[in-house]
């Protein structure tokens, strides 16, 4: 079966084109953050996602390793959507979001990273009332989006898979819904 990454910025829109794909496609998804909590709580290590943080890095990679394998054990039996982010804006610079010792374990088939224009991305994070989004200038957004090609290409690299951009514009989900699902099926 097939393990399929799918990461895209904040306001790019890809938790809506991933719902809206998977109604019609029989894949799992699961996000990668929530199967580390899991594993993090059942170890008794941590009681929710804020405490997930303060772990020792060691141990927050180990907790890495344990999810993907987690996730990739549930490949045998079905096809998952890993949702999580290429890579992580820090006030530091950018973490990768998917470290070597997690693609060892993962070993994904394809990365698909949905993507908008900058101004689209900018006007739907200051619009969306349910979040607290940092705001960014058009350069940072687009600057975010080219530092999840570099990733996603590093990571084929080192995986063999195929990177895949899928085009979220406003007003053409539908558009954007049918490519993801051609890329899956």
């Amino acid at each position: 079966m097939k393990v399929v990454v799918v990461a895209g910025i904040p306001g790019s829109g890809s938790t809506t084109v991933l719902e809206n794909t998977l109604k019609e496609l029989d894949y799992l998804n699961v996000n990668y953050g929530d199967v580390m909590l899991e594993i993090a709580v059942e170890k008794g290590l941590v009681e929710n996602r804020d405490q997930m943080r303060t772990l020792p890095p060691e141990v927050q990679k180990d907790i890495q390793r344990a999810a993907a394998k987690s996730i990739r054990e549930r490949s045998l039996e079905n096809n998952i959507i890993v949702d999580t982010h290429c890579t992580i804006k820090t006030p530091a610079g950018f973490l990768p979001g998917l470290p070597v010792w997690v693609l060892e374990e993962l070993e994904p088939d394809m990365f698909v990273l949905v993507e908008a224009d900058a101004e689209e991305i900018f006007t739907r994070r200051i619009s969306d009332k349910t979040r607290d989004r940092d705001v960014e200038s058009l350069q940072e957004i687009d600057l975010h989006q080219q530092m999840n090609r570099a990733a996603a290409m590093a990571y084929a690299t080192l995986t063999g898979a195929t990177v895949k951009i899928v085009k979220n514009h406003n007003n053409q989900l539908e558009s954007a819904v049918s490519e993801m699902k051609s890329v899956l099926e």
